[in-house]
């Protein structure tokens, strides 16, 4: 077991201190969030998901004028607009990419080429060997408890990590119901070799996230998320007027298409950036009901160092 602050091989991968990894979400996760981040030591991710590529251009260059540390950006690969947002990468010189959604051995060989690093997003232990034999050089393994978009499998992070562990031969970046340093040290002893965190930076000063959203994670509690959708794309909501409308159709058995036409357009823009807690789509992860304050970014990583250094020692053999 290694102690954070010492050489891991995320740590080594991206040339960060810890390996602490904000995850890339939608509607959260701008320049100010992810130069926090990599500016406190973890890894921060420009989440391409909810930007037009003018929007990602200006995003990159402000990061890069925040912090003179690595930083990367999570591209959906179910994007419209993929191909400006993939050329706008190669322009910015972007050091790393967190792919999602999508075909990893469609774009991974081209960013390999381009001297960038590749990371995956998967859900099962079958994408994450396709992840690595499209020459990612990590992967994230997400369990159920995950918030936002999620996998069909519904397999929980405490079984996904060992199981993805057994497969593959490069790094595995633990996700999924993680927000603590002791869940850190817990998937870290399971055999992730760093973490991916969402829902705890949304609940950041620096996300730029609706304030009245991040106020409604915090004062979330235990059963209040629920997975969603499962007809069309897995997605971990928090519960209100919106998702029991879905729950409703699909109670009583509504296809694809009905769905669709509920969901609408600019549904999660609305809730998670815009702050309609009636109406809007609220991605968030089981682990907000543990978040309980909104903080800093940087305070948020020294926490989870702290917390994570202190598990180190704590548990005595049996």
């Amino acid at each position: 077991m290694h102690l954070i602050g010492k050489p891991s091989t995320i740590t080594q991968l991206f040339g960060i201190k810890y390996p602490i990894i904000q995850a890339g979400m939608i509607w959260a996760s701008g320049w100010k969030l992810a130069s926090a981040v990599s500016n406190a030591g973890g890894l921060g991710i420009i989440g391409a998901g909810s930007m037009y590529p003018d929007v990602l251009r200006e995003h990159i260059q402000q990061c890069k004028l925040a912090t003179n540390q690595p930083f990367a950006v999570n591209i959906p690969l179910l994007y419209p607009d993929l191909g400006a947002i993939v050329q706008i990468i190669f322009e910015e010189k972007v050091p790393i990419v967190f792919t999602s959604a999508g075909n990893p051995k469609t774009y991974t060989p081209l960013f390999k080429q381009h001297g960038i690093k590749v990371v995956h997003v998967v859900s099962s232990s079958k994408f994450a060997l396709k992840a690595q034999d499209a020459g990612c050089d990590a992967v994230v393994a997400e369990g159920f408890e995950a918030g936002g978009h999620n996998g069909r499998e519904e397999t929980t992070t405490l079984v996904l990590i060992p199981a993805v562990k057994k497969q593959i031969r490069i790094p595995l970046i633990a996700a999924g119901g993680i927000a603590t340093g002791q869940q850190m040290y817990a998937a870290i002893s399971l055999g992730a070799d760093g973490v991916q965190v969402g829902s705890r930076f949304v609940c950041s000063h620096e996300a730029s996230s609706h304030m009245q959203f991040k106020e409604a994670v915090v004062k979330a509690g235990e059963g209040d998320t629920q997975l969603s959708m499962k007809k069309l794309v897995p997605v971990r909501l928090l519960k209100n007027d919106f998702f029991n409308q879905v729950a409703a159709a699909e109670q009583r058995g509504a296809d694809e298409a009905e769905l669709t036409h509920l969901l609408g357009r600019a549904r999660a823009k609305k809730g998670m950036f815009e702050g309609d807690l009636s109406e809007g789509e609220l991605e968030i992860g089981q682990v907000s009901a543990l978040i309980n304050e909104i903080k800093t970014a940087g305070e948020i990583v020294a926490e989870m160092v702290t917390e994570f250094n202190a598990c180190v020692g704590l548990i005595q053999p049996i």
